[in-house]
């Protein structure tokens, strides 16, 4: 299960935690960790990273000295934060001769599928490259991405990994492991050295966030390793401080937590699965049943549309099922209920006479 011989590329988050100390940057950790990641790409790994800490810094070079919470004073912190992050990134890879390529994204990158094409083939180029990708949500510009989109960095890192194929998600922080309850508690807790699935009982497991400035908890890392796993990708979960954190990772040292893979779905499916839906499609319990046997969405099960949305945007269907429709929300206003040769009179032969086909649709709620 540890074996990670044929592991080429990897994704790598490093947590808040880990790169500031309570006044700034730990200039000592991330020279020390940027070393780790030259020898793997001395050695072909291709690497990416995941850097937390851009709205800390912003916030202690503000001097503020508990996490900040208000949306535009958290804009503000990013814009100030990110390039002193990056510029230390810079300065700790050079003496290795390794080149940094910063990668600012927001949700909706990820949501649109012609511009999540346009990201991936900009980082497979500067992973041909041998240029270490850094990615970072762009928190200056957004307002519903703080908190509600990617919300933290772990599940930033697992969409990355996922969007690009990676073979493993190394999650960095200060966290030894996962244990089977609370480390700081009274009673006696134990590592948890692998999880083959992120079910109810490994979720229980999750406490909350503790630090002044990062959003996440035990419960990201786990939602993250979820989503990982759907791309075949396993996910340690480690301390980033411990010695030779990477190299012994990849040794296959029993440290940390490993959440294994699962069967990998499509990219398609994925992009499906983790984009945020733009509105809502309600249909009947026939039409339904229809989808779950892996039919297609015709409108005459279609009962109500909410929200403005796009031809090829995902949506809801029921709160059980995201889909990719081939018509815009007026229009299937315009088409609910009807029989499907009516679409062919509204709308011309060109058009499909079907709202979305069975590999448009993918379930999130089991039956």
């Amino acid at each position: 299960m540890r074996n990670f011989s044929t592991t080429k590329r990897i994704v790598i988050k490093i947590g808040t935690n880990l790169i500031t100390t309570l006044n700034a940057l730990d200039t000592e950790y991330m020279d020390t960790i940027s070393h780790q990641i030259a020898e793997l790409v001395e050695k072909d790994y291709q690497v990416l990273l995941v850097s937390s800490g851009a709205i800390g810094m912003g916030a202690t070079e503000l001097g503020f000295a508990t996490r900040v919470t208000d949306v535009r004073m958290r804009q503000a912190c990013a814009a100030i934060g990110q390039p002193l992050l990056m510029h230390q990134y810079r300065e700790s890879f050079v003496p290795h001769n390794i080149r940094i390529a910063q990668v600012l994204i927001t949700r909706e990158v990820l949501n649109n599928r012609k511009s999540y094409l346009n990201l991936r083939n900009s980082v497979e180029e500067l992973l041909a490259l041998h240029v270490v990708p850094i990615f970072n949500e762009n928190d200056s510009i957004s307002t519903d991405e703080i908190g509600n989109a990617f919300g933290d960095n772990d599940r930033l890192s697992a969409m990355v990994a996922s969007k690009v194929d990676a073979d493993l998600l190394v999650i960095l922080s200060d966290i030894e492991a996962l244990f089977d309850g609370d480390p700081k508690g009274e009673r006696e807790v134990h590592r948890i050295p692998v999880v083959e699935q992120v079910d109810d009982e490994i979720l229980s497991y999750a406490g909350s966030p503790g630090s002044r400035f990062s959003t996440g908890g035990m419960l990201t890392k786990l939602k993250a390793a979820s989503i990982a796993a759907s791309a075949g990708c396993r996910t340690i979960l480690a301390h980033g401080r411990q010695p030779r954190i990477l190299q012994r990772i990849l040794a296959g040292e029993d440290i940390g937590t490993l959440f294994l893979a699962q069967e990998k779905l499509s990219a398609r499916t994925r992009w499906i699965l983790n984009s945020s839906p733009k509105g809502k499609i309600v249909v009947d319990e026939g039409a339904l049943a229809a989808l779950r046997r892996h039919k297609s969405l015709l409108p005459s099960g279609i009962k109500a549309v909410e929200g403005i949305f796009n031809e090829g945007d995902v949506v809801l269907i029921n709160e059980v099922a995201k889909a990719v429709p081939a018509y815009n929300s007026s229009e299937i206003e315009s088409l609910m209920g009807k029989h499907t040769r009516e679409v062919t009179e509204l709308y011309g032969s060109a058009r499909r006479d079907e709202i979305a086909r069975p590999e448009d649709i993918v379930f999130v709620v089991e039956a």
